[in-house]
């Protein structure tokens, strides 16, 4: 980075306090929207039971956030590099609590869909705002590696901490509490963001936004996670799923052709030719792919198998989330002492055999001690490689990308979430069928064995393009 692009980031060479805080406001920013992945999925049978859904529909509070918020990434990207970060985040943030209010108040089935679908938009702005500023009001390099490490500690542990939060809210005064809390979060955030992050810069150039490639973009990204979602549950051949499909992939192409011919592309293409941020990219998917399905399986485990209750279940999570917190610090650690590519390699490694030592915890008769150790390895690999993928992925990206970029390394993580879940769920459900009672029970633990297991494998697979990776990171753009 040069003199003058470091002069224009400014902020990064403030008082060590103020920025401080504006990267504890961060960190706690992305703790909101990792937890809230996760956080209604011990809520769901309340919310199910609460407001008469049925069993087919009862998916859609999951479904509409992850399909609009996996739609709307890259628009989010891009609109926080050229309207501003501190003011998207702040937007998002207001998003966030306006639909988690009205989630909160619902008293059908459609308006609280329809809350978790502004919710998932929300999130799409919120994500890579976050991420850019971290990335703008920190040099690239060890200072930059240590607030990620501290973001990503925050967003890693929401993903378990969401199922901990749910339990307790729910077992303690409802499924509406998992949205209240939100709109209290979201509440100090932007209270707070006037006091500790950098007004934006002023930019020195007009830049046009590119409305065709953000609706098409849009429309293709929103279509795919649709598909990804509804496939595995009304069949991949029903003709809804195959439209979506199609559709996505001419939405997407029509994107690609205004993108190679656009002068201020939405995203540029030459952002491909950075082996950094596409590897980040390979391997932010197959994160969410392989760790990110592993929270749904323990939900499961905790509650169908070993028949903890919302509460029981939440402190289950108490662990992992510990575990995690711990990997990402040691991420960064492991950042600073050797190159990007072997602080994933051993994430990632640390991360497949802790998955396997889940296997044996997650039979029927096994207790929750069982799966500790597991637990516990994967945890801290699944912290090492949160931190480190984001390293990769913003390294080499000038500042007035560094949204776009986010978008586009957060877009894989939604897309790799879908894909993987979908995947996984398939596969470890195709046996439990007409079973019941503790057949039932022993069915379901062997699915989640097999999850276990092709987990493992994926987070394997994904060493081949941590091996793309530079041996030295970049030390400037």
């Amino acid at each position: 980075m040069n003199t003058a692009e470091r002069a224009e980031v400014g902020p990064a060479s403030g008082i060590n306090a103020q920025r401080g805080a504006a990267l504890a406001l961060l960190a706690f920013a992305q703790l909101i929207y990792s937890l809230d992945i996760n956080i209604v999925f011990v809520a769901l049978p309340e919310i199910g039971t609460g407001l008469g859904f049925s069993g087919q529909t009862l998916q859609w509070v999951v479904s509409a956030y992850m399909v609009l918020c996996g739609g709307f990434l890259l628009f989010g990207g891009r609109a926080a590099d050229l309207i501003g970060q501190r003011r998207m985040f702040i937007f998002a943030l207001w998003l966030y609590a306006l639909s988690s209010l009205a989630g909160g108040f619902a008293t059908s089935p459609g308006i609280i869909v329809a809350a978790r679908a502004v919710q998932g938009v929300g999130a799409a702005f919120l994500f890579p705002a976050t991420l850019s500023l971290v990335n703008r009001l920190f040099a690239e390099g060890p200072e930059r590696n240590r607030a990620l490490a501290v973001w990503g500690g925050a967003g890693a542990s929401g993903l378990s901490i969401g199922a901990l939060a749910g339990g307790f809210l729910t077992a303690t005064w409802g499924w509406p509490a998992i949205f209240y809390v939100n709109v209290v979060l979201a509440g100090i955030a932007i209270l707070a963001t006037f006091f500790v992050i950098p007004s934006d810069p002023k930019r020195q150039q007009r830049r046009s936004f590119d409305l065709p490639g953000a609706l098409t973009v849009t429309a293709g990204a929103t279509l795919l996670v649709f598909a990804l979602i509804e496939g595995p549950e009304i069949g991949w051949g029903a003709s809804r799923v195959i439209a979506a499909l199609v559709l996505s992939g001419v939405f997407l192409i029509v994107f690609a052709v205004i993108e190679a011919h656009s002068a201020d592309p939405l995203m540029p293409l030459r952002l491909f030719g950075n082996r950094s941020l596409v590897a980040g990219m390979t391997i932010t998917f197959l994160y969410m792919g392989t760790f990110g399905a592993l929270p749904y399986f323990l939900t499961v485990l905790f509650q169908n198998v070993q028949g903890l209750n919302a509460l029981q279940t939440g402190w289950a999570f108490l662990i992992p989330s510990i575990a995690i917190v711990v990997g990402t610090q040691a991420g960064e650690r492991l950042a600073r002492r050797a190159s990007i590519r072997t602080t994933l390699i051993i994430g990632m490694i640390l991360g497949a055999v802790g998955t396997v030592l889940l296997v044996p915890g997650a039979n029927a008769d096994s207790i929750y001690l069982a799966i500790v150790p597991g637990l516990i390895v994967s945890g801290i690999g699944q912290g090492i490689v949160w931190t480190g993928m984001w390293i990769a992925a913003a390294s080499g990206v000038h500042h007035d990308e560094q949204g776009v970029a986010s978008g586009m390394a957060s877009t894989t993580l939604s897309v790799g979430n879908s894909i993987g879940l979908a995947t996984l769920i398939a596969i470890s459900n195709r046996h439990v069928g007409g079973s019941e009672g503790d057949s039932l029970r022993a069915a379901v633990a062997d699915g989640i064995q097999l999850a276990f297991w092709l987990a493992a494998a994926g987070i394997l697979v994904s060493l081949v393009a941590a091996f793309a990776l530079p041996i030295k990171a970049k030390e400037s753009i």
